[in-house]
């Protein structure tokens, strides 16, 4: 940061208090032989490039001769623009305001009412089965046990992101996750297809059902979106718990203000704290680098979330500083590139911002409501994220 901006910055504080910034630091490299992508603008250059293809979770050792059976993360251009299309009205803002957001109203009821019956929680273990909840109902994955359900999703999920070494760990965990997948099709996606083409619904199956799609096809599609949708949301959600259970007069603001100010404190804080820290491009056409050098086409590039960020050309002064005004300061909407940038950006934000607000607005409503102890973080380099765990919370008990 420079001294002018030292000297004009508003709150006279710019120090780096993220919390997952050590570990974050410590974990995340670019791939060798890649382009450490760390400026904004250059990453969004990269990004919204209509030469870029996706790059990372293997994708460029992955390929389909049917569309239809890749998850749509692994997809490009037109494949990817027509799969995309299919789910995205399902995480519309008119979706969430339409559909999504009694049942995120039901299931963190439900689930609070619990908490307090128990007089405290994991919250991890909360967030993560409203996660499930929330996911599944977009999906149509609702004919099965809710607990169960959970459950089995968990297995799954976590086998599929896994890494083994090659040789018998790899085919032991591949075993893994058939095993798991097949549990999770016949228990709870056969149950749910079924019930479908029987009676449709509004909802993400039905549409699949109604587009052709193969049942292994829907499996995958339930899994990418799951892993996204449920993962990450979870961390999500819990990061800006911590950051409100910390700070009593940003959790006042947050309280107390208007669903706008609401929303604009959980995107500052998601900036400070992307779960994902970084996102892999190889760009098909000569790019300008920042210094005014040209890079080839057919690079490799490795988009550094959590620093671009930071970075004062696109988020502007005091870029260590968590201020909900920022966005509405820069004129920007704030999402900077915490749900990544371009055609591969995070569908379902919408959905993950009003989720955590819905849950977070009920949560410190609760009386008596204690968070008992720091929260363990973890990496999950499968993922290139950070892991909150051990978020232990007390409350009153109610006698219900």
């Amino acid at each position: 940061m420079t001294e002018t901006a030292k000297a004009s910055c508003p709150f006279h504080d710019n120090t780096d208090r993220r919390k997952s910034a050590a570990i974050a630091r410590e974990n995340t490299r670019a791939p060798e032989g890649s382009h450490w992508v760390k400026s904004a603008l250059l990453a969004q250059k990269v990004l919204r490039n209509k030469n870029a293809l996706q790059a990372g979770a293997s994708a460029e050792a992955l390929s389909y001769k049917n569309p239809e059976h890749a998850p749509v993360f692994f997809l490009d251009g037109k494949d990817h623009f027509n799969k995309r299309r299919k789910t995205q009205r399902f995480l519309s803002p008119k979706a969430v305001a339409d559909q999504h957001y009694l049942i995120m109203q039901k299931f963190t009821d439900q689930l609070l009412a619990e908490m307090r019956c128990n007089g405290g929680a994991k919250l991890e273990d909360v967030t993560f089965e409203l996660a499930i909840e929330v996911v599944g109902e977009i999906l149509g994955l609702t004919n099965s046990d809710q607990a169960e359900r959970a459950r089995r999703i968990q297995r799954v999920l976590y086998s599929s992101i896994a890494n083994a070494k090659p040789g018998m760990e790899a085919w032991l965990l591949n075993l893994k996750r058939m095993f798991h997948m097949g549990i999770f099709y016949l228990k709870d996606v056969r149950p749910a297809i079924k019930a479908r083409q029987e009676s449709p619904r509004d909802d993400a199956i039905s549409t699949y059902l109604d587009e052709g799609y193969s049942h292994l096809s829907i499996v995958i599609e339930c899994l990418t979106y799951g892993t996204a949708g449920m993962l990450t949301t979870r961390e999500f959600i819990l990061m800006c718990a911590w950051y409100l259970f910390e700070d009593a007069e940003l959790r006042a603001r947050f309280m107390n203000g208007e669903e706008k100010d609401r929303m604009a404190i959980l995107m500052e804080i998601l900036r400070l704290e992307p779960v994902a820290a970084m996102v892999m491009r190889r760009v098909h056409e000569p790019l300008e680098d920042t210094d005014g050098s040209t890079i080839a086409s057919g690079e490799l590039y490795g988009i550094d979330i959590r620093a671009a960020n930071v970075d004062e050309a696109l988020v502007g002064e005091c870029p260590f500083a968590l201020d909900p005004d920022r966005a509405q300061r820069m004129r920007d909407t704030g999402r900077y590139l915490s749900f990544s940038d371009g055609p591969h950006n995070c569908p379902g934000w919408q959905v993950a911002l009003h989720e955590t607000r819905i849950f977070l607005e009920a949560l410190f409503k609760v009386p008596g409501l204690k968070l008992e102890q720091e929260p363990q973080m973890h990496w999950n380099p499968a993922l290139g994220s950070y892991e909150l765990r051990e978020v232990l919370v007390t409350c009153d008990k109610s006698s219900a």
